[in-house]
């Protein structure tokens, strides 16, 4: 049964690989090679005049920060809304999901902590629900808690019952592949009750192994998996239209390719087996500088809309409330966490993504800014997830300070 599983597996991976267009004619420059094991990661793909860069991957603070400490007045959001700090001391937050009883959930990356959040009315208090993971993302889903590392998947089940329950592994149906860098994960269940993985490129730019660069689906359990998308660098967010139940995606543009470029994009998934670019063509049909490829774009499916250079773009949330005004139904809140491979800071805070249904005619307005100081290029908090709670308002994961926000609305 085991050997049989394994085939199905690989032939599936196989065949998500195949829907990338034929890789003949392609040329890898001598920074697009693997690293001696003892390099960062983050420094593959450098040239050798880059190589005595400064640039760095910023660290995470991941010790609590008093509540006090959080500078939530230089926050600014358009008239009407209001930004208040909901819950505080949970080092690296990143994703959150929410039970029936009002309990939060919340991954983190380099922390590799669970976070179990109770709401007790004029306060939050928080336990640990699981640690020493690697690089954990959560997602609820039918009384159901999944819990997604790079190397293992756990399910919590009925633990809004019973907070003690301990985990089925379900790890060894998941068909994890080994590489880590970018390999951390963001997961959610579509509405079509599938569970959605990314397994992101395992390098900064690189010809790619099967089972690498793309998402896939897979039944509740673990079975039936399938590679709806391929040519995915590194997605940190989707979520699914309201109206069309199309996947839209956020995804890292590459490194060392210089201060504006490639851009981050935000896509569109119309349908299962597209393939978005990656290692050959990026944001909106830009070539690599590294992977050659003859016409690099062809077959690519290009972006809704690019969302910056090195914006580190996460979480995406359509807003379906009805706190907000009307005139933000449906529309895309984007999260980005902000730059390191750039030598003046970018991001660092929210903007909406207005489209149409099909995603024409996107553009960008900013919500929450404040985060970064542009006359000092500092930075302070993170933003990366969001959540909508039952009233119409948002949570704002910051994973710098280890937050949760309060996004409301009052006329």
């Amino acid at each position: 049964m085991k050997l049989r599983l394994a085939s199905v597996v690989l032939a599936a991976v196989l065949a998500g690989c195949a829907q990338n267009p034929p890789s003949q004619n392609v040329s890898v420059s001598q920074a697009a090679q693997p690293l001696p094991s003892s390099a960062p990661a983050w420094q593959q793909g450098r040239t050798a005049d880059q190589a005595a860069s400064t640039l760095a991957p910023h660290a995470g603070r991941l010790t609590a920060v008093p509540a006090a400490d959080i500078p939530l007045n230089t926050l600014k959001l358009p008239p009407g809304f209001r930004i208040e700090l909901w819950a505080s001391g949970m080092p690296g937050v990143r994703a959150m999901s929410r039970t029936e009883s009002g309990k939060v959930y919340a991954g983190t990356r380099g922390i590799g902590r669970v976070y179990e959040i109770t709401d007790n009315g004029g306060a939050r208090t928080s336990r640990v629900l699981v640690d020493k993971l690697n690089q954990p993302a959560v997602t609820y889903h039918n009384g159901n808690l999944y819990v997604a590392a790079i190397d293992k998947v756990l399910r919590y089940d009925g633990i809004d019952r019973n907070p003690n329950v301990q985990p089925v592994d379900l790890t060894a149906r998941f068909q994890l592949p080994v590489e880590q860098h970018h390999n951390w994960k963001y997961i959610a269940f579509g509405p079509d009750g599938k569970l959605y993985v990314p397994f992101g490129a395992p390098c900064n730019i690189c010809m790619v192994q099967p089972g690498y660069a793309q998402i896939r689906r897979y039944d509740a359990d673990g079975n039936n998996m399938e590679v709806v998308a391929t040519g995915v660098r590194n997605t940190q967010g989707f979520a699914w239209h309201p109206v069309t139940r199309e996947m839209w995606f956020t995804d890292h543009g590459r490194d060392w390719m210089g201060d504006d470029a490639p851009e981050d994009e935000l896509n569109r998934l119309g349908r299962p087996g597209q393939f978005f670019g990656f290692p050959y063509c990026h944001a909106n049909g830009i070539p690599d500088r590294d992977v050659k490829r003859d016409r690099a774009c062809d077959g690519v499916t290009l972006p809704v809309t690019t969302t910056g250079p090195h914006a580190a773009t996460m979480g995406i949330h359509f807003y379906t409330g009805s706190m907000f005004p009307p005139e933000y139904r449906n529309v895309a809140f984007v999260a980005r966490k902000g730059s390191w491979n750039r030598t003046k800071k970018f991001g660092y805070d929210v903007v909406t993504v207005r489209a149409n249904a099909d995603g024409s005619n996107a553009t960008i307005t900013p919500f929450v800014t404040g985060f970064l100081d542009t006359q000092k290029d500092a930075f302070w908090g993170r933003p990366v997830y969001f959540l909508q709670m039952p009233d119409g308002s948002l949570l704002l994961s910051d994973e710098q300070m280890g937050a949760i926000y309060r996004i409301s609305y009052a006329r």
